[in-house]
């Protein structure tokens, strides 16, 4: 059992995948799993007999923002690895705010133009709108 309060990162990614996949399907999506880590997308969706990759990122709340790394990170029992993801990689990332059950779908070259951290800051209160507003849940570009 879990301390309370406390989710682990590979946790937090199994909820956000769990909770994308669930989406998907209720919008009607058929939704493909891959067997194991090895690739560098989580689902793939078939859209018309083309398969969409997508990437599955969980978003944690830091200092008044909710933060994606944009990057690849892999571990083992020594060090931690970052990279950059390449265009061909994957078709969209989706990214999930589990607080407040929000989607987040973005075009691999928008997710990836972010270099390494998204901040996504889901208050009333901001006079801007950042540029990542036109993504939050808009499943329409997945088709």
């Amino acid at each position: 059992m879990l301390e309370e309060g406390f989710i682990d990162t590979k946790l937090k990614a199994d909820i956000g995948e769990s909770a994308v996949i669930t989406e998907l399907l209720k919008r009607g999506f058929n939704v493909l799993k891959p067997v194991g880590d090895r690739l560098p997308y989580d689902l793939a969706i078939d859209v018309k007999g083309k398969l969409i990759r997508i990437q599955v990122k969980s978003a944690w709340f830091y200092r008044g923002a909710y933060k994606v790394d944009a990057r690849i990170t892999k571990t083992n029992r020594r060090r931690m690895i970052r990279k950059y993801y390449n265009e061909t990689d994957f078709d969209f990332a989706i990214i999930y705010i589990q607080d407040l059950d929000i989607f987040y779908i973005m075009p691999q070259a928008i997710f990836s133009s972010y270099k390494s951290e998204i901040s996504l800051v889901e208050t009333a209160k901001r006079q801007r709108k950042p540029k990542s507003v036109e993504y939050k849940g808009n499943w329409d570009l997945l088709f």
